[in-house]
């Protein structure tokens, strides 16, 4: 297998204008691996640190100066790696390098070991036999800490295309309903003046039952029925409105407060009305115990953990034991190294736990999650709708459509 020759890194920008780390890693002198960090705007407190206090820049510093540790490494041994950094940082979250570092050094080198022996970086990371495309799922309008005051105090409203035949129709069917929404709320509100929220959302002024109405109804007029050809997600992001010494939710915009018992029902009549796929972080991310209602009353839904389980085997085995979950957000910084997400990854499956892979607020115009969705079998692909760092990743599922490598569409 090939060998990391050159390793180094640079300062970029993410979407949202923010520093972030790039890596390139060389393997044989001539297979270019190259990926920058994102970051997320809603942050679990377990997750990896994305970077040290001083910023991407004390990333780089210790890069350059530990460089030459991971040279004559094969570029695919990601264990050999990620134990090079965890000796770098003995921290428990990346806390001195920054995950945002573990998570370019990894995929930069797998995607290196790719070119080098001729294969998608998909397959490099698999342990399956047969591949399907997750369906993508993306946010068509956004509230929460992905926009700004007056939007819903609910993160994400998201559409999927469970139906669909193929890849391409699954990513178009998404792009009709983004562009229909915004025909529906400038009907709603004349004023609308087209804002949109950090992942491409429309960042109307309503409350979070007038946005579920209005992402209904715009697949309602492209004569879609949801739960058939269509359905909707939401990430309530939950954690965002704990108020942990009151022990309440408190949704500032819409103006009122829920006790848990309440947020329970609050997300169950949301998942029953508009027929949810998809309910990511309904309750705070200490509340197993609420989750696990959830699952239980809404077997057929994704009850999705993201600041729940933060790409984290441990806290993902806790889900287990407590039932608080069916369905997982996979997002490797979260994790910090790519092989840290492949061992959550592996829990997952041998727990008949639903992978999501996701993308972050703050994105770059990489695309190798797409090839991360594919190879860990996730059933979905949370990366937007619209936005060059999120088509990005879209544009990359048509390619490997190309190719007799991946069998039809996941199943939910």
């Amino acid at each position: 297998m090939a060998r990391i020759t050159s390793i180094k890194g640079r300062i970029i920008h993410n979407s949202r204008g923010t520093k972030t780390i790039e890596v390139d890693v060389i393997s044989d002198n001539q297979y270019l691996g190259r990926t920058s960090a994102p970051s997320g705007a809603s942050v679990g407190k377990y997750e990896a640190v994305s970077f040290p206090k001083d910023g991407p820049e004390e990333s780089l510093r210790i890069l350059n100066e530990n460089s030459k540790k991971f040279l004559e490494f094969e570029s695919s041994d990601l264990k050999s790696i990620d134990e090079t950094l965890k000796s770098i940082d003995q921290t428990p979250n990346y806390s001195k390098i920054g995950g945002g570092l573990a998570y370019a050094i990894t995929i930069a080198s797998i995607e290196s070991a790719s070119k080098a022996v001729g294969k998608q970086l998909f397959e490099l990371i698999s342990e399956q036999n047969e591949y399907r495309f997750p369906i993508p799922i993306g946010n068509i309008l956004g509230g929460g800490v992905h926009a700004g005051p007056g939007t819903p105090d609910i993160q994400e409203i998201l559409i999927s295309a469970p139906g669909a035949k193929t890849i391409r129709d699954a990513i178009e069917t998404n792009f009709k309903v983004h562009k229909e929404l915004r025909n529906v709320i400038e009907k709603a509100d004349p004023s609308f003046t087209n804002g949109r929220g950090d992942e491409g959302g429309w960042a109307p002024k309503c409350d979070n039952e007038k946005a579920l109405e209005l992402c209904a109804k715009a697949c309602e007029n492209l004569g879609y029925t949801l739960g058939n050809e269509v359905s909707l997600g939401v990430d309530f992001a939950s954690s965002t409105q704990w108020d942990e010494e009151k022990h309440l939710y408190v949704y500032e915009r819409a103006g009122f407060e829920n006790t848990p018992e309440k947020q329970i029902e609050f997300a169950a009549n949301i998942i029953e009305k508009y027929k949810l796929i998809y309910a990511e972080d309904a309750v705070h991310e200490e509340a197993f115990g609420d989750m696990s209602e959830l699952v239980s009353k809404f077997p057929k839904t994704m009850i999705a953990g993201d600041d729940l389980t933060v790409t984290n085997k441990d806290m993902l085995k806790k889900a287990i034991e407590n039932k608080s979950c069916n369905a997982a957000i996979l997002k490797v910084n979260q994790a910090g190294s790519l092989y840290d997400a492949l061992e959550f990854s592996k829990v997952a499956s041998n727990n008949n736990i639903k992978l999501i892979t996701s993308h972050r607020s703050g994105e770059s115009i990489d695309s190798q999650i797409s090839h991360i969705g594919i190879g860990t079998n996730s059933k979905m692909l949370k990366v937007g709708v619209v936005g060059g760092e999120r088509v990005a990743k879209l544009n990359e599922l048509i390619r490997l459509s190309e190719h007799d490598l991946i069998q039809g569409m996941a199943e939910v």
